[in-house]
């Protein structure tokens, strides 16, 4: 072997924490997480959720406390899922037009408190169904594209009126995302952003999440008929065009880690922020890793976060945001 082979080692880069951090192509930091939260009614109240364990359901106050935790840790944004009370919820989820419901409440509570901390919102209509779909249902069980589209306006203004700085449809029906967007504009909202879950596929992950929103076993079938087949890519693509000409400001991709080629084909085709949502069942399982002794979280959560950046996210919802980002700044 020649004393000079071979020319280049790549390990050279490698050899040093400072070199590796030198010659890192991508970077993680807190800025780059928004923290989903879950509200419920009362005040004082934590309620842990057994399926995603170290996560809670907080009142109103408690959700203040934990954007105020958001806000040090350095993380620019949280995310607002409410727990409606079953006796508030109905077959056309009217309590999502409610001004006082229990989004909107947190909503101004956040504003008030932590206005520098931005609120993105969930709009769609599962949260407020007795049924937990997303939309209108007909006779047959089967959920309305346009008449949903009619009261997601509405959703989405009474959210705006609130304080919501960034609207985020997750229903899936088709042409919301223009709706929403000239309602928006027409009634002065002209800085509240949407981003659009574009690319949200009807996935297995979901389960603990719905515990958390007090929606399972509400659900009356499936929602195949609205939320993307798991085979399908280049719908992906078709999905993100539509919501981008309609007016998103951006693009989320949900479930996160089993559709990172979705992640990067998107990032690739229109190159514009893209988000991808670490849901619920991707976190339980972690923390059953963890639980387990088969990982350690510290590792596991920070290698599967800097994957979403490396795939071209430009941010990550994850319910290890808090911990992440202690992570990071320490």
């Amino acid at each position: 072997m020649s004393a000079t082979y071979p020319a280049l080692r790549l390990r050279r880069t490698r050899s040093a924490a400072w070199s590796r951090r030198l010659h890192g192509e991508t970077v993680l930091t807190p800025a780059d997480l928004i923290w989903p939260l879950f509200i419920a009614e009362g005040e004082g109240i934590e309620e842990p959720i057994a399926s995603l364990p170290g996560v809670s359901r907080w009142s109103v106050d408690g959700i203040v406390a934990r954007a105020k935790e958001a806000r040090d840790a350095g993380i620019p944004c949280i995310a607002l899922f409410p727990n409606t009370p079953h006796a508030l919820r109905s077959a056309d989820g009217a309590e999502a037009l409610n001004p006082d419901n229990l989004m909107c409440r947190a909503i101004r509570a956040l504003k008030d408190s932590v206005p520098e901390v931005g609120v993105l919102t969930d709009v769609a209509l599962d949260p407020y169904t007795s049924h937990g779909h997303d939309g209108l249902v007909d006779d047959t069980g089967y959920v309305m594209n346009d008449a949903t589209a009619d009261v997601l306006i509405g959703q989405a203004l009474n959210q705006a009126e609130a304080g919501a700085d960034i609207i985020a449809p997750s229903d899936m029906m088709d042409g919301r995302v223009g709706l929403i967007r000239e309602a928006l504009e027409e009634s002065g909202h002209v800085n509240v952003q949407i981003m659009a879950y574009a690319a949200k596929y009807a996935s297995g992950f979901y389960g603990p999440f719905r515990d958390a929103v007090g929606s399972r076993g509400l659900l009356k079938g499936d929602k195949r008929t609205y939320q993307m087949d798991p085979a399908n890519a280049e719908e992906a693509l078709r999905e993100v065009a539509l919501d981008l000409a309609e007016g998103a400001d951006s693009v989320m991709v949900k479930p996160g880690l089993p559709y990172l080629d979705i992640i990067l084909r998107v990032k690739n085709a229109f190159e514009v922020p893209v988000f991808a949502y670490q849901v619920s069942g991707e976190y339980a399982m972690l923390e059953a890793s963890v639980a387990a002794g088969a990982g350690e979280r510290d590792a596991l959560v920070l290698e599967t976060l800097m994957a979403f950046k490396r795939a071209g996210c430009s941010g990550v919802l994850t319910y290890h945001a808090l911990h992440a980002a202690r992570l990071l700044g320490a």
